[in-house]
């Protein structure tokens, strides 16, 4: 008689069982076990070791289960195929089970999770309380628990308190600390700058910012969540009584015999405390060369780190690095030649050899108080953590004046913006134009990872062809994601800075008052590179992506939110049309297309308006196949310009929406103008209104064409519109 795969295993394996154990073959595995433990003198251990030993598999260690591999499997499906996610990699999840001949858990394992499984065997009663364990937020703590009784009753305990009534005997219980030290210890292993606790109506949330993006790491009951915040504001130093004021704090802890600082910011919310924790490694300053500041800013940055005197600004968001940066750079001068001094909120990092003060407004030190003092202490350097306030950016000035090189830091959105945010703290331009000898402005990119970066060799995707359009670069490289960079497909982060050199033209337009664009255009004459400039050479490199240079800059307003459905929509036309579209590289299409220099010069010439590149390139290639040439456009101010320049145009095709210029100024500005009056204009837009329609055809449009581009009809339309106009 045919008998169950298990009772099988038991008798490879030479276990005694009682002579009535039969286990027919189609019994479920959960049944079998329970037949096979009542009848055989194994436990569940063993019986689980017996079936590991005879699939030649391994026997799984549900305590250390990474808790990112849960959230590939549904708990429905855990709980239906008896199974519990282990650990994952790039390809493989591994996956704790209790029956490993079961083709249909191996199926619904590899569609819920998009990974191959490998089975490891657990019996069903821990793999049961392993489930509970995992996917149950009310039990996290019960999980932490793995010592005596006596500490899950206590767990207990506290979960029937509300969150006001935490004490901090409570907050201090063995499974509470180990739960705030998990928590403390994982972000500072995975390298986590922040850790944002937060709570929600029954559960809150853990999450760490890591590489400046934030990723969720844990959900917690209220319970335990209100707990392990009054643990944290016991750390700090901090009134756990207090729920209704925002508090701050600070305290050093050691994990793996590694130091930290911890500044503890609790904020009142609708449902509790929510609390941010800032890591800070008090031995994590760095060298400028380490941190991988490009070659030409480096230099830049050493010219002004020469100067004796003046102010040196470093500007950018909170978390761009600027902090970072500035200690680097205090790392070099602080040759033990010169006396430098900072005042800092707070002091970040420990430099031998540097005197740092610490920032204390209860205690009356305030940035302009400490700098009054710092005066009087022959300093030749001196670093503000951040001029805040008229005192203080007055009292730098006169420091820089009388001998001392100041660096400070501000908060603007670049370093040409430096000057405005000076004069609106209430410096003359006078003082600013005569010290400040630079500035520089920075962001921080994510580096793809290096251990699942992948060429691109095939087209792009619709985002990165929608980004190489808007930024007028191919990127080169994609990061796949995997185990090490949390399959985020990044890993670490590299600066991008533009750094402004003062010069006595640049001195003469602060004086004067000028415009921003006026600071820039001379700044950039004078060798600044822009950060976008910057921050494309790191794609052409490989180093990061456009996505991530979109996500930290955000310069698109070129691109329209429907120029993604538009560029599908124009990629499908122009295959239609018999073209093999490359997405990685459209203007070799465009090139392919273009007649032989000897032939253009009696084609209709066509000039293409247009911000979104797709549709400017699918444009210009139809037009092109038709016979014509063209020359493009990118915003309705370069248009005007290309036709000023007497290129003789035979007609515009003219986008509606744009940035800088729109189609409606340029097309009433062409009809005001008596060189132009006649010119065709045949409008392009996406917009579907009639009454759009009506009001272009009365500003003096010629035609109108709505996108996405029908290849036939567009032609068409152009064709008729020249021969209106006798072309």
């Amino acid at each position: 008689m045919p008998e169950h795969w298990l009772v099988r295993v038991m008798e490879t394996a030479g276990v005694s069982c009682a002579a009535g154990v039969d286990v027919a073959p189609a019994t479920p595995a959960v049944e079998a076990w329970k037949a096979v433990l009542g009848g055989c003198t194994a436990s569940e251990e063993e019986l689980a070791q017996h079936i590991a030993a005879h699939f030649k598999l391994a026997v799984a260690d549900l305590e250390h289960a990474q808790p990112t591999a849960l959230r590939l499997i549904p708990e429905k499906v855990a709980r239906r195929y008896w199974i519990y996610p282990l650990r994952q990699d790039d390809r493989h999840l591994y996956v704790a089970t209790i029956d490993p001949t079961a083709f249909d858990v191996e199926q619904a394992v590899g569609f819920a999770s998009g990974r191959t499984p490998i089975f490891e065997i657990a019996g069903p009663a821990a793999l049961s309380e392993a489930i509970d364990l995992g996917y149950t937020p009310d039990k996290v703590i019960g999980m932490l628990d793995t010592m005596d009784g006596e500490v899950a009753d206590a767990v207990k305990v506290v979960e029937d308190l509300s969150p006001e009534m935490v004490l901090a005997q409570e907050a201090e219980a063995p499974p509470i600390v180990r739960l705030t030290n998990l928590i403390l210890r994982s972000a500072t292993n995975d390298g986590a700058s922040d850790i944002h606790i937060e709570p929600g109506r029954a559960s809150g949330t853990v999450r760490f910012r890591i590489d400046g993006v934030l990723r969720q790491y844990m959900e917690l009951p209220m319970a335990a969540l209100n707990r392990v915040v009054s643990r944290i504001k016991i750390l700090g130093k901090l009134d756990i009584a207090d729920r209704l004021r925002p508090q701050d704090g600070r305290t050093r802890i050691e994990v793996d015999g590694r130091t930290y600082d911890l500044r503890i910011a609790t904020v009142p919310t609708r449902e509790a405390e929510k609390v941010v924790i800032r890591i800070l490694d008090p031995e994590g300053s760095k060298t400028l060369e380490v941190l991988g500041v490009p070659e030409p800013e480096l230099k830049r940055m050493r010219y002004l780190l020469s100067h004796r005197d003046g102010i040196v600004v470093v500007t950018g968001p909170t978390g761009s690095g600027k902090t970072t940066t500035l200690y680097a750079a205090l790392r070099e001068i602080a040759t033990g030649e010169v006396n430098i001094m900072t005042v800092e909120d707070p002091v970040e990092y420990e430099l031998k050899g540097i005197t740092q003060i610490q920032v204390e407004p209860k205690r009356g030190v305030t940035f302009a108080s400490a700098l009054r003092a710092l005066l009087r202490q022959d300093p030749d350097v001196i670093f503000v953590g951040e001029i805040r306030d008229l005192e203080t950016a007055q009292i730098a000035v006169q420091a820089s004046m009388t001998g001392h090189l100041v660096l400070a830091t501000l908060h603007t959105n670049d370093a040409i913006s430096v000057v405005p945010r000076l004069v609106d703290l209430g410096l003359d331009r006078a003082s600013i134009a005569a010290t400040l000898r630079g500035a520089l402005a920075q962001r921080l990119l994510r580096h793809v990872c290096d251990h699942c970066a992948e060429p691109i060799q095939g087209p792009l995707d619709a985002a990165e062809l929608r980004l190489s359009a808007a930024y007028g670069a191919v990127p080169v490289v994609r990061g796949a994601g995997c185990k090490r960079c949390g399959q985020t497909g990044h890993r670490g982060r590299i600066p991008i800075m533009e750094v402004l050199v003062a010069s006595p033209e640049l001195e003469e337009l602060i004086n004067r008052g000028a415009s921003l664009p006026e600071l820039l255009r001379v700044g950039v004459g004078g060798g600044m590179r822009t950060m976008r400039e910057v921050a494309l050479e790191r794609v052409s490199a490989g180093q990061t992506t456009l996505q991530e240079v979109e996500r930290v800059l955000g310069e698109l307003l070129e691109v329209a939110p429907e120029v993604v459905d538009q560029d599908a929509a124009n990629r499908g036309m122009l295959e239609k049309q018999g073209f093999v579209v490359r997405e990685a590289d459209i203007e070799r299409l465009l090139n392919g297309l273009t007649p032989p220099p000897s032939t253009q010069a009696a084609q209709p010439h066509i000039l293409v308006v247009d911000d979104d590149g797709v549709s400017r390139s699918l444009a210009r290639a139809l037009l092109e196949k038709n016979g014509f040439r063209v020359t493009e456009a990118a915003d309705g101010a370069a248009a005007l310009d290309r036709i000023r320049d007497g290129n003789g145009f035979a007609l515009v095709v003219l986008d509606l929406d744009m940035p800088r210029l729109d189609g409606r100024e340029v097309l009433s500005r062409l009809r005001g103008s008596s060189e132009t009056a006649k010119l065709p204009v045949v409008v392009l837009t996406g917009s579907e209104s009639m009454e759009a329609e009506i009001e272009l055809m009365d500003r003096g449009a010629d035609d109108y064409i709505r996108k996405p581009i029908d290849a036939m009809r567009f032609v068409a339309r152009i064709k008729a519109a020249l021969r209106r106009a006798g072309a």
